[in-house]
């Protein structure tokens, strides 16, 4: 028989096996009732189509969705920061989509942060028992200093994990606007949120592995809540990513290309504007669409909060 840690035995008691069984994410789904009887395509197809049933359940969603988009944007508008909070599947779904957005939008890392069980180590090894511990969740969370002016977002499928329920509590606590992000509604974590975004996906198709439906719609809501607010913050043209950090080769081509299609002229005229702003994309767009210098570009950038859309037609 395992041996249960001594530090996990009242957790594991508070846990019965009916509260599990009350949990959408967590019944049997009859889809896949005989999922070890099947053929390679037949558990490909049947994956698929539960798949398909994502998509939806976030467009459900939606009006949430872009309630706490605005918060966001209100929130970096302010020099407030967004921070996921998140432990296992979730965790790692919210340090991959923190982590993109220095890349993506240029944006300083303390921007959007995330908050993990288990720390950056449990990125490449499983730290399940740390997802139990309110102490750690709080704990962790008060390291980041969460205040008036930041979002917190809480991210939990099954919306009852004690880690992130704490640390929530204590954002709301401290002033922040917090977010919970479930796959069950009526959660634990959603009582203790000011707004719950619920994406009831159903029953997994291997029964409790939250990693797959409620996996990918949470990637699904992540990718609009990270990408909405940079958008509406000015750091998108059409869109185009033009606030590139430019660390690579490829990323200095795909620049040039970038130039190219939202100002409208050849590679030579991109490749030029690009060097005289010393490789800042951003500025080489509101040259080349306002016609100024690289002065009066990062002049203008900088009076619109880097909105670049605001900054061509302050420089013009």
């Amino acid at each position: 028989m395992k041996r249960v840690p001594r530090g996990k035995t009242k957790a594991l008691a508070q846990k019965s096996p009916a509260d599990l069984d009350n949990l959408l994410t967590e019944e049997s789904n009859r889809a896949s009732k005989d999922l070890d009887r099947m053929s390679s395509l037949e558990i490909a197809r049947t994956i698929n189509a539960q798949d398909a049933k994502v998509a939806p359940a976030v467009r459900r969603a939606l009006p949430q969705i872009a309630q706490a988009i605005d918060w966001i944007v209100a929130s970096l508008k302010q020099g407030g920061r967004l921070i996921y909070v998140g432990a296992g599947t979730s965790g790692r779904i919210a340090a991959l989509d923190a982590v993109e957005c220095p890349p993506t939008f240029n944006v300083d890392p303390s921007t959007v942060q995330f908050v993990m069980a288990g720390g950056p180590g449990a990125l490449a090894a499983a730290a399940e028992a740390n997802e139990d511990s309110k102490e750690l969740g709080e704990r962790e969370v008060a390291a980041e200093k969460p205040g008036k002016k930041d979002v917190v977002v809480g991210i939990a499928a099954s919306g009852r994990t004690p880690y992130v329920i704490a640390a929530l509590k204590y954002a709301r606590r401290h002033g922040a606007k917090t977010v919970a992000l479930t796959c069950n509604s009526d959660s634990p974590l959603e009582k203790v949120a000011h707004l719950a975004i619920v994406t009831e996906v159903g029953p997994e198709v291997l029964s409790g592995s939250t990693r797959m439906k409620a996996g990918t719609a949470q990637k699904m809501v992540l990718n609009m809540l990270s990408t909405g607010a940079m958008t509406r913050m000015g750091y998108v043209y059409g869109n185009l990513m033009v606030n590139l950090h430019l660390k690579n080769e490829k990323l200095l081509e795909r620049a040039v290309g970038i130039l190219q299609k939202a100002a409208g002229v050849n590679r030579d005229s991109a490749r030029k504007a690009l060097e005289a702003a010393g490789n800042s994309l951003p500025a080489a767009l509101v040259m080349l669409q306002a016609g100024v210098s690289s002065e009066k570009a990062e002049a203008a950038l900088r009076s619109c909060q880097g909105n670049i859309r605001q900054a061509v037609a302050r420089a013009r």
